[in-house]
């Protein structure tokens, strides 16, 4: 296990405490969630101080039970019809451009919670003619019919993380399948080519540099347009352990490597997260 002191480039500079208290004014006022708070983001103080944030609809009680999570875990609420209406007020009065939505995975859903992705997606679209909509979607279980739910509402960019190697799934992603999640990517550009899709690796669980490689390949193979790449950190004693922290100088090799492969764009650093310059990515993926 490795927790406790983190090395010198984790070090980031203290979020004003009132900034941080008016976005979490907001956030509670609508009954909204974030990633940044449920999953303990590193980020969350440049963040929201930025006036940004990764929505998280479908409630914060996961179903599934992860080891490298810390999003709470146990029976969800029933899904809150009014919750696309408060996140496009959310979005309204930060003046957002760009907005990324993630959700919880939840397979007490029939539809793994994709319709409540589309009603969101499509009141954003309808009420703001310029946004761009990144979604960062569980897996619906396999689910071609979720998948094209989710498609149809119009995001521009559809994200699904594969987290990490193959190998590793057993003990770090329970209930998912490395298979199925690249077959989420391929569907998504086989239902429309036009969508950038993108996916996300979290390193320092135990991997190879081979078997990262291996994974870049498997991804460019799916035509994923951009990748992140970030260290895990371990969120409590109860979770995955850290293997180790990979160096800065190694992230850099990865995102060379994915240039290369023919990514759009890659982000990979320590720090790097799923919605780390967002916007930025999708600007690089469209040129």
């Amino acid at each position: 296990m490795m927790r406790g002191r983190l090395p010198p480039w984790f070090k980031q500079r203290l979020a004003d405490p009132g900034v941080m208290s008016s976005m979490h004014g907001l956030l509670d006022g609508l009954n909204l969630h974030t990633i940044c708070q449920s999953a303990l983001c590193p980020n969350i103080g440049k963040c929201f101080t930025a006036g940004t944030a990764t929505f998280l609809i479908l409630g914060d009680i996961c179903t599934r039970c992860c080891t490298f999570c810390a999003v709470k875990k146990g029976l969800p609420e029933p899904v809150d019809e009014a919750e696309p209406k408060h996140l496009l007020e959310a979005v309204q009065k930060l003046g957002l451009s760009y907005v990324v939505i993630t959700s919880v995975t939840r397979d007490d859903l029939p539809d793994g919670g994709a319709s409540q992705f589309a009603r969101t997606v499509a009141l954003l679209r309808k009420s703001a003619a310029n946004i761009i909509v990144e979604v960062l979607v569980p897996d619906f279980r396999g689910s071609e019919e979720a998948i094209r739910t989710v498609v149809e509402s119009g995001p521009q960019v559809i994200n699904h993380n594969v987290e990490t190697v193959p190998r590793l799934y057993p003990g770090v992603r329970r209930g998912a399948d490395y298979a199925r999640s690249l077959e989420l990517l391929y569907t998504v550009k086989n239902l429309n080519i036009k969508i950038t899709t993108k996916s996300g690796l979290m390193l320092g669980l135990g991997e190879s540099t081979e078997e990262v490689v291996e994974v870049m390949h498997d991804l460019r193979e799916a035509n994923c347009n951009l990748l992140t790449i970030g260290q895990y950190l371990q969120p409590s004693a109860q979770h995955h352990p850290v293997s180790r922290f990979v160096t800065p100088e190694e992230f850099a090799k990865y995102e060379a490597i994915g240039r290369e492969m023919g990514f759009a764009e890659v982000a990979s650093s320590p720090l790097v997260r799923s919605s780390y310059r967002a916007a930025e990515l999708f600007d690089k993926a469209q040129a």
